[in-house]
């Protein structure tokens, strides 16, 4: 992602996110002999970096797409950002969760408004549901975790 790219997105998500601090230890600079910068993302909302990526997502749907709702399986810091961005911008979240994720992981996403499927726990599993939910809601947008 170029520099101007990177400054229209940080623009356009800048109302749905926490500006996070970014701290260094001078201890740990001390060990390694240089600086270490560390990028806070833990206070983020819902407590993950992947809140930027979610509402950046969806933020790039068709009035079209935002009307039907998004979907995408996780079992934890993902399912929760979309489902609160989802929330933040109005849009319906259809999240497919392992049926061993967490508790409190699946608590958070129905806290933050997302409608939770569960699957068994394999990857496979998991894209054949989203995939199910897909057709069945119609043109719903399957939104992925990219790492």
């Amino acid at each position: 992602m170029n520099k101007e790219t990177l400054s229209k997105t940080s623009k356009l998500i800048k109302p749905y996110i926490h500006k996070t601090a970014v701290l260094s230890s001078q201890l740990l600079n001390n060990i390694v002999g240089g600086e270490l910068f560390f990028k806070c993302e833990n206070f983020q909302k819902m407590g993950a970096f992947k809140m930027r990526g979610a509402t950046n997502a969806i933020m790039q749907l068709t009035e079209a797409q935002l009307e039907k709702g998004v979907v995408t399986h996780s079992s934890g810091n993902f399912a929760q950002a979309v489902s609160l961005a989802a929330k933040s911008l109005g849009v319906k979240a259809y999240i497919v969760m392992p049926e061993n994720a967490p508790q409190v992981k699946k608590n958070a996403v129905l806290g933050y408004g997302g409608s939770i499927t569960e699957c068994e726990s394999t990857i496979e599993a998991r894209g054949n549901t989203a995939n199910d939910i897909v057709e069945k809601k119609v043109q719903l947008l399957f939104i992925h975790l990219i790492i």
